[in-house]
């Protein structure tokens, strides 16, 4: 997980070129990241940062899924689909509720790569990245681009905190 060339292989998209291409690479490479952090873990997946904190690895994979499918799905395609881990009533429900059992990582994995697909598949086949629509909850007027560089921050943020979560697991550094 250190290798020497890692970073350099894990982030080799194009730095020239056209907008779209860089950010759909950009945002690739952040969640390589998440997988790269989560890597080799089962059960330590479920482990908590420190009380009263309920972040885990899990729990972050369940967060960027919901983010995810709020973002590409929900504003950005229209549908009306109901969040997979949060509601109303269980505002932190992605964090709170992730505790280890193989069959509920299996399907928060299985979850975020559906709408890991569903979000690139959106991404790359709209005319532009001026689309446009209405995030009635906190944003308003959104564009395709500002999802993406929003996505972009936000698995960026979240994998330092995945980086210190690891580090406190197992020790395991700099992926």
């Amino acid at each position: 997980m250190l290798a020497e060339d890692g970073p350099r292989r894990r982030f080799s998209g194009p730095a020239t070129g056209e907008e779209r291409r860089i950010l759909l690479a950009f945002l690739t490479d952040q969640r390589v990241t998440l997988q790269l952090k989560c890597a080799g873990l089962e059960e330590e997946l479920a482990a908590r940062a420190v009380e009263p904190s309920t972040l885990s690895l899990l729990g972050l994979v369940r967060h960027l899924t919901d983010v995810e499918r709020h973002w590409f799905r929900r504003v950005l395609g229209g549908q009306d689909v109901p969040r997979l881990y949060t509601s109303e009533d269980a505002p932190d429900g992605d964090f709170d509720g992730a505790a280890y059992d193989p069959a509920a990582v299996a399907e928060a994995w299985r979850a975020w790569r559906a709408e890991v697909a569903y979000a690139d598949e959106f991404a790359r086949q709209a005319p532009h990245l001026d689309v446009e629509a209405d995030d009635t909850a906190w944003r308003g007027r959104v564009s395709l681009r500002w999802v993406l560089i929003h996505m972009i921050e936000e698995y960026a943020r979240h994998n330092g905190h995945a980086d210190l979560l690891r580090e406190r697991i197992d020790g395991v550094r700099g992926v």
